[in-house]
């Protein structure tokens, strides 16, 4: 069915035809997202019930008491070389700087 090309009155029902129906798609999409955010909205703020029957809270452990403090022997070499060799001898062997105990640090 081949027809001749459209009438100014066909053309124009055809592009108003096609901006209700994009404007009606628009109003779905916007309220399906509205839908989807309430519920999810809602999810989100609903509380957790708490577990009926709790334990008794556990006492904490004590505390250690902090560590000696002992003091570094250095024998030429200043303070920053001492904390330079420290580092380094604690990256290379893998070891926690606090896990280390250096007596006397000497310079040759």
């Amino acid at each position: 069915m081949i027809q001749g090309p459209l009438s100014t009155i066909d053309a124009l029902m055809v592009a108003l035809s096609g901006f209700v129906i994009v404007f009606l798609m628009l109003a779905a999409l916007w309220g399906i997202i509205l839908v989807v955010s309430r519920v999810v909205g809602g999810l989100a703020a609903k509380p957790v019930p708490a577990p009926a029957a709790q334990a008794a809270p556990v006492p904490a452990a004590p505390v250690p008491a902090a560590p000696p403090v002992r003091w570094v022997e250095l024998v030429g070499i200043d303070d920053t070389q001492a904390a330079c060799v420290m580092a380094i001898v604690s990256h290379e062997t893998g070891i926690p700087l606090d896990q280390l105990v250096f007596k006397s640090i000497k310079a040759k």
